[in-house]
């Protein structure tokens, strides 16, 4: 290398984990510019070096900010170095690009080495093509229990679960039970309890580590094990598994199959994982741009844009019917197209208020029992009371401005009218998409917003209409 590269980088390199981040915490340029300058030069142990430190999650950012070349390269020039549990942490298009250029034996060989959630987490999105050809360089045991887990359906609890447990029978002392575990070599890395378990592998108690650790030796585990269970099914959605999580305030839960059996445990960092991807999921939908990550390419971002645009272009041209519909009616009163918007504006608005907090209610199963029939009492209710608030307001402000009252008048009633019809439309849109098996976090907005502006435009110049002798 040229003596001037060895000034610039220095002959190791010393970089410290952390000068990895600066003071905003975010990837200090410097680091990420050695990086690169060591990944063009093919200076393995130097790139080596500089990863070492960082966590999995670390890399993983570091990933989605090389471009596809340098990934290739960092991957290639760390070889048996590289944590596979970064992919992981990158987006799905970046895992995909990756796992496309790496070739199956180099992926079998990474993924060999890791937690079985998070090997599933790698293998999923392959075709199956590829991922019998990389379980089939695994250990039988590795191989039979990451086939499992790919069989169940996708987000639920068992693609989501680690199969790597501990369990003990009933009749063991607690002084086994230590020895088990201080003699034992192939125990996962992290566990918080002890599965107590019949022949069968049913789950008869759980041991929390705690009550270990505080038990005498001779002490039966069957004595004092935990039997409140709260178990999930493995085919059960992985929501549902993180709502368990939610409400009981878990650590880790144990997974069972349709028979009963103690098939793997779920924890909290994958249900914490979970929550944030539900939620993430729920706000893209919300704004039609579907499954899309920063990190997709301008054509997938398109097709992923383009139908819900398409969408809103037809529901577009409907509320531009109904304008046409008064044509000669903001023909005799110009004023009239300038309010219009207004009232519209304020029914979307407060519709899309109503709509998130229905959606969350929904997502978060808590409109059971009376609490619907309260919430849309509600809702109407403070669709009327904006509507009156709003309505003085804007009645006072297009009086003065026009020194029309009777303006001033027709415009209050039409945004009262159109808040009362935007909170009720705003919860009762997603309820009828949800009784019918559609998702209302991706269709709402567009059924919600079409509705605020059909009712506001058309109970506006409909009142206007009407009031000053206009058809």
């Amino acid at each position: 290398m040229s003596s001037d590269f060895e000034t610039e980088l220095g002959p190791e390199t010393e970089m410290e984990t952390s000068a990895f981040r600066d003071a905003e915490d975010r990837i200090n340029s410097l680091w990420l510019e050695r990086l690169r300058a060591f990944l063009a030069a093919g200076r393995a142990e130097d790139v080596a070096l500089v990863m070492e430190p960082l966590h999995a999650a670390d890399v993983g950012d570091v990933l989605e900010l090389l471009d596809h070349d340098e990934r290739l390269a960092l991957v290639r020039l760390l070889g048996e170095k590289f944590d596979y549990s970064a992919l992981t942490e990158v987006d799905e298009s970046i895992r995909l690009e990756l796992m496309e250029a790496l070739p199956n034996a180099e992926i079998a060989r990474g993924v060999a080495g890791l937690d079985s959630d998070d090997a599933v987490a790698i293998l999923e999105d392959l075709e199956e093509e590829d991922q019998n050809e990389i379980l089939s360089a695994l250990p039988t045991f590795e191989r039979l229990s990451l086939k499992r887990s790919l069989d169940f359906p996708e987000d639920s609890a068992g693609r989501r679960m680690q199969t790597e447990f501990i369990a003990t029978p009933p009749f063991w002392t607690v002084g086994q039970m230590i020895d088990y575990l201080r003699a034992e070599r192939d125990l996962p890395d992290e566990f918080y309890q002890i599965y107590v378990v019949d022949a069968g592998y049913k789950v008869l108690g759980t041991l929390p580590l705690d009550r270990v650790l505080r038990a005498q030796r001779a002490t039966k585990i069957e004595s004092i094990m935990n039997t409140n269970l709260v178990l999930v099914d493995a085919a059960e959605d992985q929501e549902e598994a993180a709502r368990a999580f939610e409400r009981y305030d878990l650590v880790e839960v144990g997974v069972v199959d349709e028979n009963g059996r103690l098939v793997g445990v779920l924890t909290i960092d994958d249900m914490v994982d979970v929550i944030t991807e539900e939620a993430d999921e729920d706000i893209k939908l919300l704004a039609g741009v579907g499954d899309e990550d920063v990190s997709d390419t301008t054509f997938d971002t398109v097709r992923s844009r383009a139908p819900w645009l398409a969408v809103n272009l037809v529901t577009a041209v409907l509320v531009s019917l109904v304008i046409g519909l008064f044509g000669g009616t903001i023909d005799s009163m110009v004023e009239l197209a300038v309010l219009m918007p207004i009232v519209a504006s304020m029914g979307g608005n407060a519709g899309a208020q109503t709509m998130t907090v229905t959606v969350r209610a929904i997502a978060m199963r808590e409109l059971e029992g009376g609490r619907l029939r309260r919430l849309i009492r509600r809702e109407m209710v403070v669709g009327f009371f904006n509507g009156v608030i709003f309505a003085i307001l804007i009645g006072l402000v297009t009086w003065l401005r026009y020194s029309n009252p009777q303006l001033g008048v027709v415009i209050g009633m039409a945004m009262i009218t159109n808040l009362v019809v935007a909170g009720t439309a705003g919860i009762l849109i997603p309820l009828t998409l949800d009784r019918f098996k559609a998702d209302p976090a991706i269709a709402s907005a567009v059924f919600v917003t079409t509705v605020t502006d059909v009712v506001g435009f058309f109970a506006f110049l409909g009142i206007a209409g009407l009031w000053f002798g206009l058809f």
